[in-house]
């Protein structure tokens, strides 16, 4: 007998959410930012913390302190609280509740559904609602209105949510609570669609019917969910302001009267911010955030290392790259511990596959094969390159944001120690993104991450086509291994189809690892119940302050 996979209720650690894909892609190499080096590295040993990579220990903080308002600096200033539209949309989290949630293996548990089933290997899925979920309008969150949710995203070829519809065949309401999804393949992942980040395109946040009618294409600026806290009003540039939703679908929570966010884009200004207590809490996008927050003994630093990270593109359909003796030299020539001292003031998460060790997805295989440094290797490579009648100088293209000239400035010492006279193409980041997109490359920076886990990141950045696979990188088995990760619906046989990708992609080379994506969260010491994913995505309701 087939044992149905099933998404059932149950007691869920707070953990994490796979990464992004295309929406999520930062070219400025802004996960990385570096600072000016030191002399030498901070004294601390652990001055990047990251024990407590999913927020923290709920259990140990006490008794949760009902009331008070909570402000977050953003990165950024939000371009929409819709969720068919791709933006940095920190409040986002708190207007919607996801549907699913994911686990610490990357896999997609109840969260505001009770389950999502299939009895036929992913051909057709059961998505089973909540009894009594209304939205802050007071409409029920009923089987119709996931039904219009993920039809917006069908409807919107540009909806970051819109790749994991193109599988639906039709959608059905069984009854007011029941969501039958009949899909044209079998396809094992389609619950992680309702769980990932909204950035990534989160079929799970489900919007008010009533309210998106209502406001028409104004929607994204007055926005009706069934999460924590509901939206009262939006002065741009200054404020998003929200208030608690008394009626939310879990007792007892939320715990805050109000959450407002203040976009603070200025790296040295938000770091300031949450230092001073002019924030309670910020969204970090660069090592340096990360690296000052866990020297300040009056903050908390939630981060972890997660998959994807910063890398180069090679384009491997052209010289010199087209060759795998010049992929493994230009790695080879990379002294990463050079690089942390120089660009990382010492403290940086090395990569040398998608994922780090502490990762399910992790590939042992893929790491041991992957090319150390090694000058006299590289200078071998490149010479029987050249005697073979290859040109092996080229191109690296990058933003001219400063960190990426640092950057940039270091490889290029780098690679000239092993022979290499390297160009260096800055342009500013719109231009510089045409560059990526185009693939008219040689060589280029990129970040990607954190991820959680690999779908659907890995599979833009690895298979044939995919959407950030700008080197046209190809190989038929890695393709093979991506497809059956994603139709698969046992865990274990996606997990190591996954590994099995990165293994036979590392044996080719196609792209240069650097070093870990740098995501976090950064609390005052009286801010508790923080939970959290690595790509920053936040779950409100738990969230307590002293008083």
């Amino acid at each position: 007998m087939r044992v149905p996979r099933t998404v059932r209720k149950k007691s869920i650690r707070p953990s994490v959410v796979a990464l992004l894909g295309a929406v999520l892609l930062v070219l400025v190499g802004a996960c990385g930012e570096t600072a000016a080096a030191p002399a030498n590295a901070p004294n601390s040993t652990s001055a990047l913390d990251s024990s407590r990579p999913y927020g923290g220990d709920l259990a140990a903080e006490g008794t949760p302190v009902s009331g008070g308002t909570l402000t977050v600096g953003m990165q950024s200033e939000s371009a929409s609280l819709d969720p068919t539209v791709g933006s940095a949309r920190e409040a986002a989290s708190a207007i919607y509740d996801s549907l699913l949630k994911l686990d610490e293996r990357s896999q997609p548990q109840p969260y505001l559904a009770e389950s999502m089933t299939t009895t036929d290997d992913g051909r057709t899925w059961l998505l089973r609602l909540r009894p009594g979920v209304t939205f802050h309008d007071g409409t029920p969150l009923d089987a119709a209105a996931v039904i219009f949710n993920v039809q917006r995203h069908i409807d919107k070829k540009a909806s970051p949510g819109h790749l994991y519809t193109e599988s639906i065949g039709s959608m059905t309401a069984v009854d007011d609570l029941t969501v039958r999804f009949d899909l044209t393949r079998p396809n094992g992942s389609f619950p992680l669609a309702f769980a990932l980040p909204f950035n990534q395109g989160n079929l799970g946040a489900i919007a008010s019917p009533a309210a998106v009618k209502q406001w028409g294409d104004d929607y994204g600026r007055h926005p009706v969910g069934a999460g924590p806290f509901q939206f009262v009003e939006w002065i741009p540039d200054t404020r998003i302001v929200l208030k608690k939703f008394d009626r939310y679908w879990q007792p007892g929570l939320p715990y805050l009267d109000e959450v407002l966010f203040r976009p603070i884009p200025d790296t040295d200004s938000r770091s300031a911010s949450i230092a001073n207590g002019d924030v309670d809490l910020i969204y970090a996008g660069y090592h340096i955030e990360i690296l000052r927050a866990s020297e300040d003994p009056n903050l908390d630093v939630y981060y972890g290392q997660g998959g994807g990270g910063q890398y180069l593109n090679l384009n491997v359909n052209e010289a010199p790259f087209d060759d795998r003796r010049m992929r493994e030299a230009v790695t080879r020539a990379i002294d990463l511990k050079a690089l942390a001292a120089t660009q990382f003031r010492g403290f940086m998460d090395e990569a040398r596959t998608a994922f780090p060790p502490d990762s399910p997805f992790f590939s042992q295989e893929a790491s041991d094969e992957y090319p150390a440094y090694d000058l006299d290797a590289a200078k071998r490579l490149i010479e029987e390159y050249r005697a073979d009648g290859g040109n092996p100088d080229f191109t690296l293209s990058t933003s001219s944001a400063s960190n990426n000239v640092a950057l940039a400035t270091f490889l290029q010492a780098q690679w000239a120690a092993a022979g290499l006279t390297v160009q260096l193409d800055f342009s500013d980041l719109a231009a510089f993104k045409q560059v990526a997109i185009s693939g008219k490359f040689q060589a280029s920076t990129t970040v990607l991450g954190p991820w959680d886990g690999p779908y659907p990141s890995m599979a833009a950045m690895y298979h044939t086509g995919g959407s950030t696979n700008y080197g046209r990188y190809s190989n038929p088995e890695v393709d093979a291994a991506l497809d059956e990760a994603e139709g698969a619906t046992d865990a274990d046989q996606q997990i190591a189809a996954y590994q099995r990708a990165q293994a036979i992609a590392g044996q080719d080379i196609p792209f240069v690892w650097l070093a870990r994506g740098y995501l976090g969260t950064v609390a005052r010491k009286n801010v508790h119940g923080v939970v959290r994913y690595l790509s920053r995505e936040m779950f409100y309701a738990t969230l307590w302050r002293d008083r």
